[in-house]
């Protein structure tokens, strides 16, 4: 998928390594693997082999981009199986690498070298894995019958190797965890106020024993009339 396509570049870089300008590899000076007929056609039509040695970051991606993660339909391809087409076109050629992944994932002849829709739908209807490990083991076939087997064999088989790894690897790349339920904030609860000691009922006073200034006069009116059998009764019933 897109996504993979800067991981997949940092891993093939590590492959192609830097300057390279080996008689020997058919496909002359290099940077980065970066071929002096590739940048010409993509970043400087003029450049020499000198500006082949400085090619930015940024000129070494649009190349990759255009010239091979586009040809090989990475943006489409399932992670892991995206990596594995595009280092082998790297190394061998798009076409190559196009019609490797055709014959892995079944797809029925003619086997054209060019991904489209039919081979996208191919690759997604058998699990990752095994067309990374039938693409490599293919792959790893035809570097074997090359002429130049016996001076780079060691070299491509490990890279092979690395790839088949780092592919199946990416073939189970971790999914962003979902986000934790959010939990309603509960309102600090305030405790209910304890129900008031019922009040004691209002104790009635005593009936005064006292008698009112009014009663205290109608006694003294009394006694002076000579009234103190009367006076006498009523002291009687008032005191306990």
């Amino acid at each position: 998928m897109d996504r993979n396509f800067t991981r997949a570049l940092a891993l093939v870089l590590k492959s192609e390594g830097g300057w390279s300008d080996n008689p020997a590899d058919p496909g002359g000076a290099t940077m980065k693997g970066v071929t002096l007929a590739n940048f010409r056609r993509y970043v400087q039509a003029n450049a020499t082999k000198d500006d082949l040695r400085h090619i930015t970051d940024a000129q070494v991606a649009t190349v990759y981009r255009r010239f091979y993660w586009d040809a090989i339909a990475g943006a489409e391809l399932p992670d892991g199986v995206d990596y594995a087409v595009f280092d082998f076109a790297v190394n061998s050629g798009s076409g190559r690498a196009a019609k490797y992944l055709q014959a892995a994932c079944g797809v029925s002849l003619p086997q054209d070298g060019k991904i489209g829709p039919a081979t996208i739908a191919a690759v997604k209807s058998k699990p990752a894995g095994a067309i990374i490990d039938t693409l490599c083991d293919a792959r790893l076939a035809f570097l074997k019958r090359l002429s130049t087997w016996s001076t780079f064999g060691k070299g491509w088989q490990s890279r092979v190797a690395s790839v088949r790894a780092n592919a199946l690897k990416m073939t189970a790349q971790p999914q962003a965890a979902p986000p934790a339920p959010v939990q309603p904030i509960q309102a600090p609860q305030t405790p209910a106020p304890a129900p008031a000691a019922p009040m004691p009922p209002p104790v009635a006073a005593p009936p005064s024993k006292i008698a009112p200034a009014a009663t205290v006069l109608a006694l003294i009116a009394m006694a002076a009339a000579g009234f103190w059998h009367q006076i006498t009764d009523w002291l009687w019933s008032i005191l306990p």
